[in-house]
């Protein structure tokens, strides 16, 4: 077939030694910088040698059209001759095809049904070194396939970019496939550093920097004046590129400006793709990077942004990430720009940032929701993926969390392997969650509807804008956009094949008829993401809780807010956004939700300790969301004691009423621990609060809430830490109160379990020689000694030296003051005294 091909392109001199390498070995690696002709000329290269059909597998729809229109238009035959192309919903093709461009999918779909490929006689992986997910799986079966069924099957892999070591190892086996390198593009690229003339804020999970946008434009106007042909300027989403679009309208006259992502219709897709009567300025995606020529363009406008999917598995939420481009992406959007003369490109950051971004992109396995991959490594046999050719093993934590979305849904068993569910989940071709929402709700709302609503949800494009999902279907049902209608009927169809007959509706329930758009989009949307039905916080509120339990917000005018019940398709989180955004969903009421989140609901009896006392009541919930609230009249004893407990150590002892025998008590026993060691027990916070069922255990076991906390004798309670030998010993070693000399009982003080304290009138103690002690003699009490108004005069622990030193000095002070009051010269000798003498007449 290449020798119908008389155009010479740069990777054209190198296929004889490709050829050669396959025909050694089967497997080889073909490296062509873009613009190199490797996808137009490859395959038929290979067509001309193998006597089976060529399978090429492209990441994108638009890119395998584009491929076949562009391989049959070199043959000068119509598409679908001896070229033709199978994207999802769209087949152009015959008994002639020698050459079938498909999309990664739709490879995997055939080695599931066919491992053997029968009929095929090679498999082109094209732009494996963008690493989607379906590529790496396409290219891990077919190796498998290969070595296992078809050792004659030629496998070949192509890049744009020079790393391909990787793959020659996962193709070769024991030996690494052979590499085969194509020279340089065509023509050269010169490239412009243009960086923005202010800084603009970085790229991430909100929107683009309006103030880049101007700049791009900006460019844009730049390069229509500075350079001949048509331009082709990288944008990271849809949105970027109707801003941008809008900034350029006044160019509209003389200039045609054109979007291409990967949201549109084909039939606009295609229309950028083909040359124009006028200059063009052409506003895409990444989707433009490889594979595709748009003709031509000899100038690239890059934003140096791409858009990729994250995943946050604790909630289940994929967010869309703006960030900066890779430079192996860089350099393949440059290439754009030389396929057909000299190019320039024109990269909207500076050469300094160029050299600090990363290498290659971040492959799609390591960030993406991982379910549908787990699935088609059950069904393939080899759940883990041990032992198959995968460029990257899938990260454990994403692993984990697809398999238990999996094991819920029935899809796989306890061991991972695949169950007949599963293979009916993943013959239907779309995500597990919508696939199952299908399968069961065709059950429930009839196999038509069914497959509409899964259709607009499987069809990315389809919904359009708003974030009312009935609204969508019913647009598209009335065709208001007909390309976006004939792609979504095309999926409908494809779905509805997939479902068995449908059964008749199961006795007592609502037959299908009976639900509205609303609820059967709702039932749908809640079976496949259980865990994204929401229930408004407040009534004619935008503000969602789901049952995952996370928060979610309706954009400001949005029509769904006031909806009581709201089923979420889509919904996004930023990194450190505190809610959801909710970008599809569609109102549905309570007994639908609970039908549709079965297996989240569940009642339970709860006895706790919350906010600040018992709650003791049976709750109904689906998932996060409380339904049904009732006080229990009966709670066990045993919850209410944990709750009671719970409540202590959370907020401390201060529930506790402590009198100040209870606070006297405490004291006089951490003295004693602290002086006597540890037969005695410890009655810090955190030791009483560990302990609180041994000495609170009667007082707990009878109280239902904080109010009977606060009635509890502590005093009494504190007594039961005591064993009876010291209980019996406690008043000997920490007595409360002590006489002294002038016969007054007088209360010692233990607030400082170091050093008790005395506090009594200096004449009260005439007598003493020494201050008395406690704890078995082993501490002596220190004295507070107050004059005869009660004020401190000295505090010492050592009475015998006072008396010699520091009482003569009191005494001189005072005795003027107080001349009614004894102040003898040795007051060890004295009489002591409670009383002044009487007054004189």
């Amino acid at each position: 077939m290449l020798s119908d091909v008389s155009l010479d392109l740069p990777v054209r001199p190198v296929l004889p030694e490709l050829v050669a390498a396959l025909r050694r070995t089967g497997t080889g690696v073909l490296v062509a910088p873009p613009g190199t002709g490797k996808t137009s000329l490859a395959p038929l290269a290979v067509a001309a040698e193998v006597t089976g059909r060529v399978l090429v597998a492209q990441p994108r729809r638009v890119a395998a059209r584009a491929a076949a229109r562009r391989m049959a238009a070199l043959l000068g035959e119509p598409l679908g001759e001896r070229v033709g192309y199978a994207v999802r919903g769209e087949r152009r093709g015959g008994p002639r095809t020698r050459v079938e461009v498909v999309t990664t999918g739709l490879l995997l779909r055939r080695l599931h049904r066919d491992p053997e490929l029968a009929g095929t006689g090679a498999v082109l992986l094209d732009e494996c070194h963008e690493r989607q997910l379906d590529a790496d799986l396409a290219l891990a079966f077919a190796v498998e396939a290969r070595t296992a069924l078809r050792p004659d099957l030629w496998l070949l892999a192509m890049s744009a970019t020079p790393e391909a070591d990787r793959f020659a190892a996962l193709l070769g086996g024991d030996e690494p496939a052979p590499i085969v390198r194509a020279s340089a593009a065509l023509h050269p690229v010169a490239r412009i550093w243009a960086p923005p003339p202010r800084p603009v804020t970085a790229p991430g999970a909100g929107p683009v920097d309006r103030g880049l946008l101007d700049h791009v434009a900006a460019t844009v106007h730049r390069a229509l004046r500075e350079r001949d042909g048509d331009v082709l300027v990288f944008l990271p989403g849809a949105g970027e590129i109707a801003a941008v679009s809008g900034r350029l309208a006044g160019l509209r006259d003389t200039v045609a400006v054109l979007p291409l992502h990967g949201r549109q219709r084909g039939a606009d897709q295609d229309a950028a793709l083909r040359p124009a009567d006028r200059r063009r300025v052409v506003l895409a995606t990444s989707v433009a990077e490889s594979s595709l020529t748009v003709p031509g363009v000899r100038v690239v406008v890059d934003a140096g942004l791409a858009r990729v999917a994250r995943m946050d598995l604790s909630r289940g939420l994929g967010a869309l990430v703006t960030v900066p481009v890779s430079r192996a992406a860089a350099t393949q959007r440059a290439g754009r720009a030389g396929r057909e003369a000299p190019g320039y490109v024109y990269r909207c950051w500076s050469a300094a940032t160029h050299e600090r971004l990363a290498a290659q992109p971040e492959p799609e396995i390591a960030t993406a929701d991982l379910t549908g991959f787990a699935l088609e490594l059950a069904a393939w046999g080899s759940p883990d993926g041990t032992g198959l050719a995968l460029p990257d093993p899938p990260p454990t934590a994403a692993m984990t969390v697809a398999r238990e979305t999996l094991t819920a849904l029935g899809a796989v068993d306890v061991d991972g392997r695949i169950t007949d569910r599963g293979r009916s989940i993943a013959a239907v071709g779309a995500h597990p969650r919508l696939a199952r929402a299908l399968l069961d709700g065709a059950r429930r709302v009839g196999p038509d509807r069914a497959a509409e609503v899964v259709a607009v949800l499987a069809e990315e494009t389809a919904a359009g804008p708003g974030d009312d999902l009935t609204a969508a279907w019913r647009r598209l049902r009335a065709g208001a956009d007909p390309g976006a209608t004939a792609r979504w009927r095309a999926e409908v169809r494809r779905l509805r094949a997939a479902l068995p007959e449908a059964p008749a509706a199961p006795a007592g329930r609502r037959g299908p008829g009976r639900l509205t758009d609303d609820l059967a989009a709702g039932l749908l949307v809640g079976l496949a993401h259980p865990e994204r039905l929401a229930r408004a916080r407040r009534p004619g509120g935008s503000a969602y809780l789901m049952s995952g339990g996370t928060a979610a917000e309706l954009a400001p005018g949005s029509g769904l807010a006031g909806a009581d019940w709201l089923a979420v398709a889509v919904a996004d989180r930023s990194p450190g956004a505190p809610t959801a955004r909710v970008r599809l969903a569609t109102p549905l009421d309570e007994a639908t939700a609970r039908e549709a989140g079965g297996p989240l609901l569940r009642t339970e009896r709860e006895v706790g300790w919350s906010g600040a006392d018992v709650v003791a009541r049976e709750v109904v919930r689906l998932g996060a969301i409380e339904l049904v609230e009732r006080p229990l009249a009966r709670p066990d004893p045993a919850e209410l004691t944990r709750a009671l407990l719970t409540g202590l150590r959370r907020t401390g002892l201060g529930l506790l009423t402590w009198t100040p025998a209870a606070l006297a008590l405490r004291e006089r026993l951490a003295f004693c621990r602290h002086a006597l060691g540890g037969d005695w027990p410890d009655v810090d916070d955190e030791a009483l609060l560990a302990d609180a069922p041994a000495w609170l255990g009667p007082e707990l076991a009878r109280a239902r809430r904080r109010a009977d906390l606060a009635r509890v004798d502590v005093a009494g309670a504190l007594r039961r830490l005591l064993p009876w030998t010291l209980a019996a010993r406690l008043d000997e070693v920490a007595p409360e109160r002590i006489t002294v000399p002038s016969g007054s009982r007088v209360r010692l003080g233990y607030a400082d379990p170091a050093a008790p304290v005395l506090a009594v009138k200096l004449q009260e103690t005439f007598g003493w020689r020494d201050a008395p002690r406690v704890a078995d003699g082993r501490v002596p009490v220190l004295l507070h000694l107050l004059s005869p108004a009660g004020r401190p005069v000295a505090v010492t622990a050592d009475l015998a030296s006072f008396w010699r030193t520091g009482y003569p000095r009191v005494r001189a002070e005072l005795r003027g003051r107080y001349p009614r009051h004894p102040w003898p010269e040795d007051p060890t000798t004295a009489a002591p005294t409670r009383h002044a003498a009487p007054r004189r007449r």
